[in-house]
């Protein structure tokens, strides 16, 4: 009798995805995954299922939240907008660790956690896990957004 998938399986099993994509990624998009390159990766469907569109407006984020994916329709395939805080546009080169983290809510919807997030940033820059949080957490203390312990 086949052993019956659990919900950690099954989160596991989208980690372990996560991952893998995010090691191609690196190993395409490098040794520098800058600003151009996250301009290229955002129209590569094999690594982003969706339309994206980069914005630097701060209106839509929640009070100490520097990047944020909102769909533009009831349909994934309408197509999201990353709105990523307007104090990073004088900062370029840190707005692919912020948009990574996005991505993954695009890519999976609402079946992704932060820990998947983390897996695919840290993956695609080619970083620790922990480096990665650590570089997420430094860029969000420069608009006061994070308390990052």
């Amino acid at each position: 009798m086949a052993r019956q998938l659990t919900a950690e399986d099954v989160r596991q099993t989208l980690n372990a995805h996560v991952a893998e994509k995010a090691a191609e990624i690196h190993a395409k998009y490098s040794p520098d995954l800058g600003w151009g390159g996250l301009q290229l990766l955002l129209q590569d469907r094999a690594y982003v299922r969706y339309p994206c569109e980069l914005v630097f407006e701060a209106a839509p984020l929640q009070p100490g939240e520097v990047a944020h994916a909102a769909a533009k329709g009831g349909r994934p395939e309408d197509g999201f907008t990353i709105f990523v805080h307007p104090f990073f546009m004088t900062q370029l080169a840190a707005v692919p660790a912020l948009v990574l983290y996005q991505l993954v809510l695009v890519n999976y919807g609402e079946f992704a956690s932060p820990d998947d997030a983390e897996t695919f940033g840290a993956g695609a820059l080619g970083l620790a896990k922990d480096e990665y949080y650590a570089r997420l957490c430094e860029l969000a203390d420069q608009i006061g957004g994070c308390d990052c312990a």
